[in-house]
């Protein structure tokens, strides 16, 4: 059996928000402007999540973000469970938050 790392610094400003992110896996340390992180506790059957962004991230940004996990969900669901049809319906409540998101923005600019 071997083992990798993969490990999360997340820099903090004086009010405790996060500033940078940068995460390492073996010798690549790469930056980020958000991250999600979720584990199973498969004893309590709960999930336990991580989420965290930067001060500079922008809310366009976060809707893509978004949009691009629950479109990986939903991949690594069908990967998993092989189950086309709800995966289908992950994918369309993708497209339907994107698409809302970005009528909202529309909106807004007028």
């Amino acid at each position: 059996m071997s083992k990798n790392s993969i490990s999360v610094d997340v820099y903090l400003d004086e009010n405790k928000i996060p500033e940078k992110i940068e995460w390492r896996a073996q010798d690549n340390i790469e930056r980020a402007k958000a991250f999600m992180m979720a584990f199973w506790d498969g004893e309590d059957k709960t999930a336990m999540r991580i989420d965290l962004w930067t001060k500079d991230m922008m809310v366009d940004e976060m809707a893509d973000f978004y949009y691009q996990v629950l479109l990986t969900m939903a991949d690594t669901y069908e990967r998993a469970t092989h189950q086309t049809e709800l995966v289908a319906d992950m994918k369309q409540f993708a497209g339907t938050f994107y698409k809302k998101f970005r009528e909202i923005q529309q909106k807004g600019n007028t």
